[in-house]
């Protein structure tokens, strides 16, 4: 099934658009290649290479410099069934190319020229959505504190739908836009039932569905509720000095059916 969103673009052009739906087509680890996809086509290179970069902008497409276990580096392209950005959000703005193996980089004049490793066949991955960067460089890749609330909400979204079990890397990617629900005056009920209520069938990847709908579904800041009024408490139950029955009263003595003592009523 190919979205509306894609074949319907405005910013693409027809080649772009036939490519990501040709793309989307093929099974995990196809060839998808600047030289396969002209095999495949009758466009020239340049045409595939542009309509590429047109859905790298827009986000149907993402191609990634990997090492392989073997110390050689590898051109990964994932492949997006809907593109990374939200139907309301701006594209990603452009990157730097990732060199294709295809074909020979172009040489820029205002810059140095870098000596380029030997990667292998393009082939495409899917899904991919959001794969965490490896490798802690510094203190900004450290593990970030999260709402042990926010957390919680999460991981008991599982009892609902079983296909919302989430790792843990999810869990500490999603707990910020679970916690701005939660400051706004959302209630813990209502942000479960936000996010578990008719989810997509088949649902390849829960973490990005759940992503989607903290982003589009944020409520406004909500107002605060009147305080609740103390809850008052029945007095405690008294033995009647009169007739002993049992009646409710903040201290013993009688109860109204029964009159005064004798002392009390001659004075």
């Amino acid at each position: 099934m190919v979205g509306n969103h894609l074949l319907q673009h405005r910013e693409l052009s027809a080649t772009a658009i036939g490519v990501a739906a040709y793309i989307q087509s093929l099974p995990e680890g196809a060839p998808v290649g600047i030289r396969a996809l002209v095999a495949r086509f009758p466009e020239g290179e340049m045409r595939m290479s542009s309509a590429l970069r047109e859905l790298e902008r827009h986000g149907y497409l993402e191609r990634r410099t990997e090492r392989l276990p073997t110390g050689r580096l590898a051109t990964r392209t994932y492949s997006y069934n809907k593109p990374l950005s939200g139907p309301d959000e701006p594209p990603p703005p452009d990157r730097e190319p990732v060199p294709d193996p295809d074909r020979e980089p172009v040489p820029d004049p205002d810059r140095e020229p870098v000596p380029e490793p030997t990667p292998d066949p393009d082939p495409v991955r899917r899904p991919a959505p959001d794969p965490e960067p490896r490798g802690s460089a510094g203190p900004e890749h450290a593990p970030r504190s999260v709402d042990p609330g926010a957390a919680r909400l999460l991981t008991g979204l599982r009892r609902r739908d079983p296909r919302l079990l989430l790792a843990e890397r999810d869990v500490q990617r999603l707990a910020p836009a679970v916690s701005a629900w939660l400051d706004r005056g959302a209630d813990p009920e209502a942000v479960a039932l936000a996010l578990t209520t008719n989810l997509p069938e088949p649902m390849r990847s829960p973490a990005s569905v759940l992503a989607y709908r903290l982003k589009a579904l944020l409520p406004p800041h909500l107002p605060q509720g009147p305080a609740p009024s103390p809850i008052r408490r029945p007095d405690p139950f008294q033995t009647c000095d009169g007739c002993e029955r049992a009646f409710r009263s903040p201290r013993p003595g009688r109860c109204r059916d029964c009159p005064p003592p004798a002392s009390r009523a001659a004075a």
